[in-house]
């Protein structure tokens, strides 16, 4: 080529290719954390994000559509409602309550 097509030449070109690759894979990496941390299917999310032409259309899905909470604080309310819950039946004394309760706290 006489230079019209590709003004930089190959090398510059593969290197912004290399580049936007490793970014991609750096924001899939991201959102691979951030869906395991929340209870979703992070390999999915991973791969849809890092999907060539489609990847930022899934990473915005992603923000959209991502759990506001993480599954731990999820799991630990649901335990302290089950604590309530045996608490309220008479189940369990107000010692053993507070007890457990200070215990799923921390």
């Amino acid at each position: 080529m006489n230079g019209y097509m590709m003004p930089f030449g190959f090398g510059f070109f593969s290197f912004w290719m290399v580049f936007w690759w490793i970014l991609f894979l750096f924001i899939g990496y991201l959102v691979y954390q951030d869906a395991e941390k929340r209870g979703m299917n992070g390999p999915l999310w991973f791969i849809l994000v890092i999907l060539p032409m489609v990847g930022l259309l899934f990473l915005v899905l992603y923000v959209i559509l991502r759990e506001t909470t993480p599954a731990e604080t999820k799991e630990r309310n649901r335990a302290l409602e089950v604590l309530k819950e045996r608490y309220a039946r008479g189940e369990i004394t107000h010692e053993e309550y507070q007890k457990m309760k200070e215990e799923l706290e921390r």
